[in-house]
């Protein structure tokens, strides 16, 4: 998001009620009318689907700054997922029409959620291919690089830390964690990931893009 805009936003919903919740609160219930559209100012926030296991499936991962749900208030659908802190997370309360009505207000706002909309289509059609043709390790690698390019671009020659647990990884690509622990090793063995106790260290972004495009 261009700086200027996000200035905009912020500007515009600043008198608007800000919460702080902590990890792991769940900010919306599946299958319900949220009452609010939630701005999002610091934190993560993911979007998700419990499989017939009890199983989280990630479906989207949102970073600041960020609307959400917003297909809700534009197509009047029923909210389908839930939506749960991933860290201490900051955001304001909006009521749906008031979102609805800056955003239609805004061109430059309507244009630029747009693109982010249509940059989180090709990321899931991305790991569709994945799902559908590709192998445990080339599916473990896509979200592996999803993951970094959510990021800022780190200094050259320097690596990427994604805070994230192997079990996330799981729940966003549909493998189990023990196959994801698997693959991890053998990208660790290769010298392209390392793994502490609360994230993954992506060594060689270029050289773990360049195995992908091998593994299909």
């Amino acid at each position: 998001m261009a700086l200027e805009i996000e200035q905009k936003i912020a500007k515009h919903f600043s008198n608007y009620p800000l919460r702080t919740y902590p990890k792991g609160q769940i900010l919306i219930f599946a299958n319900g009318d949220p009452e609010h559209i939630l701005y999002l100012i610091k934190g993560r926030v993911r979007q998700y689907d419990v499989s017939y296991r009890g199983d989280e499936v990630i479906v989207n991962i949102f970073m600041p700054p960020a609307f959400f749900p917003m297909s809700w208030p534009i197509n009047k659908t029923v909210n389908k997922y839930f939506f749960k802190t991933e860290t201490e997370t900051k955001l304001r309360i909006i009521p749906p029409n008031d979102a609805l009505e800056f955003i239609k207000s805004n061109p430059d706002v309507m244009l630029d959620l747009l693109g982010r909309l249509y940059h989180g289509v090709d990321g899931l059609m991305g790991r569709m291919v994945h799902l559908m043709s590709g192998t445990a390790n080339s599916r473990l690698i896509y979200e592996l690089i999803v993951e970094c390019r959510r990021l800022k671009p780190p200094k050259p020659q320097s690596s990427w830390t994604i805070v994230a647990t192997e079990g996330d990884l799981a729940a966003r690509s549909g493998l189990s964690r023990e196959t994801i622990s698997r693959e991890m090793h053998k990208l660790k063995a290769e010298g392209l990931v390392e793994i502490t106790s609360k994230n993954i260290v992506v060594k060689d972004l270029p050289k773990l893009e360049q195995k992908l495009g091998t593994e299909l």
